[in-house]
This record gives C-alpha cells, structure tokens and sequence, in this order.
C-alpha cells in the first residue's frame, strides 16, 4: 500500500500532528502506525496556557480533561499561588478524540519491523511505501543526564479531596535521592491524580517506596483512598549538555530533542511542530528531514541556558542541598516563572536567575558546573 505519510508510533508527537493533518490538509492520505492498543500509552501530559498561542489552545481543548486558572507550589520557605491558565491531556482521553478524527487511519497492536525514510516492513510482512515515513517512537539519548522520574496514581477517593486546582509542587516532603516534590492534579471532587517525583542522578525507579511515599502525602492530608484507577512511571532524561540528534530520516518528538530541557514538557513543541509541518508546502522525505533538524537544532541552542541551570542542580548542587535551588527560583514574579516554562526566559530574566540562586551553589562547583567540567 503507499501513502503520502506514514506516522509510526501513536503517542503525543504523531497524534497531534495527525490530528492537525486530518483538519487541514485532507487531501493527503497517511496511517497511524501504533504497537499498543490505544494511542497515547499510558500517560498524562500538561501545558501552561503561556506555553501555546491562542489559537493552539482552541484545537488542544478538547482533548484537555483538566483546566484550572492557577496552581500552587509549596516549597521551604515559599508557598504561594501562582496565576494562569494550567492544562492537562490524559492519554484515554487523548486516544477516545484521535479514534472519533481518523477513523481507519489508525492501526493499533501494529508490529513495525525495518522502517526507512519512505518505507516500512511489518513484522506481518506486509510493505508500506510512502512520501515520507516520520517516526516519533522512544529512542536511546546520546548526551549526558541526569533524570526526571516519577511514579503517579490516579485515585478514586471515598470523600471528596477538596483542592480547586493543581500542586505542581510540594517539596515539603522528605529529600530522596535528590530534589523531591509531590504532584497533584484534580480531575474531580473524589479523583486526583498524585505522583512522587524526583531529580536523581539515576533512572532506576523503586516503585514500592514510592507507592509507600504517595500513601503517606495522601494520608498526611487525610484523604482515604478507594481504589487506585491507574499508575504511570518514568525517567525521562534531563540533559546536561551534547548536541541534538540529527538524523538522515524525518524523526520527531522527544527523540528529536523537542522538549523543555529543565521541566520535560514536550507538549507545547509538540503542537507547534504539527502546525508548522502542516503548514509545509512539501511533505517529502528529503525535504521533512531537512526542516525537521533545522527545527530540532534551533530548539536545542535555545535551550542552553536550561542545560546550564541544570549542570548547576546535578553537578554544582549537592543532592540534599537541590531543593534550595527550587525554593529560590520561586521567589521571583509569577510572569518571570511564566517565561521559564515557556522556554522564553529574557536576557534580563536569566540574569535574575543566577543572580537569585547563586548563593544556592558553592561558586567554585559553579564555576565547574557552568563550564561543563564533570
């Protein structure tokens, strides 16, 4: 069978931009090529309203099964709300709005075997040919880390919970292998999404305590627990420098470095990837590779400063000392915070930013850390 496209791999990345194909360029024909049996995995994905423009949030919304007005963070020393606009896409959401768009071209429980720039062999044996073959599956990194990993629960409680919006952070829990913070997202008055999260220097994941460590935020609170609807678990590598990848065929999402360096949030580059492609006059091979590294490369010099702000948590700030680091950080003003999530941060910014966390760091593992000296 050939196609214009083929989009292998059913997560965020490939959903929306299919999704974003499907509205405004359906003249092309093109498949969605997923292992799994839904699209989207098993995840939750969130955003800042500042982090998309206005007409991304309109085509975002219907996929948004949490929007608050604000959130809080509690921290040593700082506990605060701070304003705009917090949205959040669980993946059975997610994959419920893409089915109901592209009907047949979607195939789950799909088994990629050899995939090329314009051609994929299933493992059935069967041959996909198309103008362009954009994979956007997990792939292995390439430069140094250290790791963002979390365990989260969604729960279903036996009384209603009571918070009116997100804690995107309580770090005042016990410090654990590093930075540690609690995340908590209300879905409705009795369903809560909490996970444990933490900025290690290592992948691995000790899902028992961390179920033990969630257990003990939600009855600190005293909230009981009904059942447990749904876990989710990762470490998702927080670069400290390297280069982006850049690879002979069209590679997008998170293996194409689109994410924020510092926070992992991908799905603002995500949207304006889908959008800008669709936009494209030219959907080849050749000419997708081309504009996709160039993006990939842009985004990643652009994050440098955040690759810096994390060579000075990893590498400059002693584990039990990195949670001084967030608590500086948020001191400053709710637009200062805004732009850093946003990946926008202004010259004047960042220099308020090492101005404010310097004391946080001892200068001469700054200095190392700064430099990129391991």
């Amino acid at each position: 069978m050939r196609f214009d496209l083929i989009l292998v791999g059913g997560g965020l990345a490939n959903g929306l931009l299919a999704d974003r194909l499907a509205a405004t360029r359906p003249e092309l024909s093109f498949v969605v090529l997923e292992l799994g049996a839904t699209l989207g995995g098993n995840h939750t994905w969130s955003f800042h309203g500042s982090d998309v423009s206005e007409s991304q949030r309109a085509w975002l919304a219907r996929f948004c099964g949490g929007n608050w007005e604000a959130h809080d963070v509690s921290l040593p020393g700082v506990t605060r709300q701070i304003a705009g606009s917090y949205h959040s896409i669980r993946s059975e959401d997610f994959d419920r709005e893409l089915r109901q768009t592209l009907g047949e071209r979607v195939r789950t429980g799909c088994r990629v075997g050899d995939v090329s720039a314009t051609r994929v062999v299933l493992e059935s044996g069967e041959v996909l040919e198309a103008g362009a073959v954009l994979d956007a599956r997990a792939q292995a990194f390439d430069f140094p880390a250290g790791f963002q990993k979390f365990l989260g629960q969604d729960l279903e409680l036996e009384a209603p919970h009571g918070l009116s919006r997100p804690m995107l952070m309580d770090a005042t829990v016990a410090q654990l292998e590093g930075f540690r913070f609690v995340y908590a997202l209300p879905w409705s008055e009795r369903r809560v999404l909490v996970e444990d999260t933490r900025y290690s220097d290592t992948p691995e994941l000790d899902l028992p305590s961390m179920r033990v460590r969630i257990a003990e935020w939600v009855n600190a609170r005293g909230w009981k627990i009904a059942s447990v609807l749904r876990e989710e678990a990762a470490a998702l590598p927080i670069p400290l420098g390297g280069k982006v990848p850049q690879p002979d065929r069209p590679v997008l999402g998170v293996a194409a470095g689109l994410f924020h360096a510092t926070t992992g949030y991908s799905l603002p580059f995500a949207a304006q990837l889908a959008e800008t492609l669709c936009a494209s006059p030219t959907l080849d091979a050749a000419s997708l590779t081309q504009s996709i590294n160039r993006i990939a490369r842009a985004h990643w010099d652009s994050q440098s400063f955040f690759r810096l702000l994390n060579r000075m948590l990893f590498r400059g700030a002693a584990p039990e000392e990195r949670v001084k680091i967030f608590s500086s950080f948020y001191g400053h003003d709710d637009e200062l915070i805004g732009r850093f999530y946003a990946g926008k941060l202004t010259l004047a910014d960042k220099m308020r930013a090492l101005q404010r966390g310097a004391p946080t760091v001892p200068p001469i593992r700054a200095m190392r850390a700064a430099l990129d000296l391991s």
